[in-house]
């Protein structure tokens, strides 16, 4: 993605963390025309000890795109944070415009499929527990025939991230808007007050850098 040098975050934490409160992600693969194939699918983030990152994820077996993860392994992931219009009245002069203010993370991935039961199992396992962990239970007492039953109807992949790039754009090069863009911010949206809490969390009341 385009990435200006002010906007791009210096900590991949930042990314993991955008990951992990916006699952809800994009995966870009190429059809056998050569064209962009797209299935929105939420992912579970793990990361290793050697700092590796993992996407675990599934599709439905009709769906085509695990053939062609299966047949062209490498892809992109992206993952949309809070995002909100920003007026220009937050600057002290007129001579400004508007613009929109984003936080996004883009992966390029390499993916392989998770064949077995136990796999599918301990991966669907991972996703209940991000959102609802109070299903836990009563998929374990399912029976075995129909848990087997729903996972063939399913196809499981784990994507191995080899890049990640992570925007954070805050206007970040304009510190005189940064206290009235907070302040509007702060008592606005949902995406508005999560954009105040990263203005926070990365300082930018103060020394506006990442």
């Amino acid at each position: 993605m385009y990435l200006p040098p002010q906007f791009k975050a210096k900590d991949d934490a930042h990314a993991w963390a955008l990951i992990r409160s916006h699952p809800f992600a994009q995966l870009i693969s190429t059809d056998d025309e050569g064209l962009p194939l797209v299935t929105l699918l939420p992912l579970h983030l793990e990361l290793a000890d050697d700092g590796q990152a993992t996407l675990l994820g599934h599709c439905a077996r009709p769906n085509p795109h695990w053939r062609y993860l299966a047949a062209r392994p490498k892809a992109v992931v992206t993952f949309m944070g809070p995002h909100a219009y920003m007026t220009p009245r937050v600057y002290p002069d007129l001579l400004r415009v508007p613009t929109w203010n984003y936080l996004a993370v883009n992966c390029t991935v390499e993916a392989r499929l998770i064949e077995t039961f136990d796999d599918k199992d301990r991966l669907l396992k991972h996703l209940i527990h991000d959102h609802d962990p109070a299903y836990a239970e009563q998929w374990k007492s399912l029976p075995l025939d129909y848990q087997q039953k729903m996972m063939t109807g399913i196809v499981a992949f784990e994507l191995k991230v080899l890049e990640v790039q992570c925007k954070i754009k805050l206007n970040q090069h304009r510190p005189e808007a940064h206290a009235a863009m907070r302040a509007g911010y702060a008592a606005g949206s949902e995406d508005e007050q999560a954009l105040a809490q990263w203005m926070d969390r990365l300082g930018l009341g103060a020394s506006g850098t990442i």
